[in-house]
């Protein structure tokens, strides 16, 4: 799939690792819709972008609010040939910490975010994939999820993240196999330490001191080296159903 004729849906696309996929797709000549619960940073993202940039409002944990944003992102843009699920949460917190035991609130709030989430939007955009005449590669669509190196090296207050991403992996390879029959591929990127809002937000000194974890480069990532594995993927028609760890060799310690 050539980048200038990817229509993608973006979640999380009003920041971070989902805004460096939606601007490398724009700036290659493709059109994207990001969908966010951001209004004002959305809204601001997509008129930055340009006029083959939309936002769309969403709570990816609301499926009938994702089945809409499908539909009209589908309509604006003509078609789906693309979704990439970049919308998450981060939180930590120990599973029996010095304030009690984690609710079960917060659980179920990390694996609706990020692991219910990332299917609803990814069914509703296949959905819509399927009904996409074959390319020249013979392909109607791609889905890239997002997981992290939590899901293999999970640290201490990370339960609930690990489990939400791990989901994610293992969840790769089937849905690949059973998208094959429809020509759509499904890939996941495993993140390391990357330079995202959350990360931006720490003391400069932290953000150094987390960068130089990882073995090689010794710093944080940055957001266009994740988009430019996700337009690697767009284009290599013989990626499908693996996770990659995008993490310059990190190995998370327990703590």
């Amino acid at each position: 799939m050539q980048l200038k004729q990817t229509h993608a849906v973006v979640t999380g696309g009003a920041s971070g690792l989902g805004l460096a996929v939606a601007n490398r797709i724009v700036q290659a000549g493709g059109k994207v819709t990001l969908l966010d619960v951001n209004e004002a940073q959305g809204a601001t993202a997509a008129t930055t972008l340009g006029e083959r940039a939309a936002f769309i409002a969403t709570d990816v944990t609301d499926e009938a609010a994702v089945n809409s944003a499908i539909d009209r992102a589908r309509e604006r843009m003509g078609s789906i040939n693309a979704a990439i699920n970049c919308a998450g949460i981060a939180t930590p917190t120990r599973l029996v910490g010095k304030q009690g035991a984690m609710a079960g609130a917060f659980f179920r709030k990390m694996i609706e975010i990020n692991l219910v989430g990332t299917v609803l939007v990814s069914k509703a955009a296949v959905v819509a994939m399927q009904h996409n005449p074959p390319n020249s590669a013979g392909e109607r669509g791609v889905v890239v999820m997002t997981a992290s190196v939590a899901a293999f090296d999970g640290q201490i207050g990370q339960v609930a993240y690990a489990a939400s991403k791990g989901g994610i992996v293992a969840m790769t390879l089937p849905m690949a196999r059973e998208l094959a029959s429809s020509a759509i591929r499904v890939m996941t990127i495993a993140p390391g330490l990357f330079a995202t809002p959350m990360m931006k937000g720490l003391p400069q000194e932290a953000q150094d001191s987390l960068g130089k974890q990882t073995p090689f480069p010794p710093r944080l990532g940055e957001p266009d080296e994740y988009a430019a594995m996700v337009g690697h993927i767009l284009e290599n028609a013989m990626l499908n159903g693996e996770t990659i760890r995008l993490d310059g060799a990190i190995r998370m310690q327990a703590r």
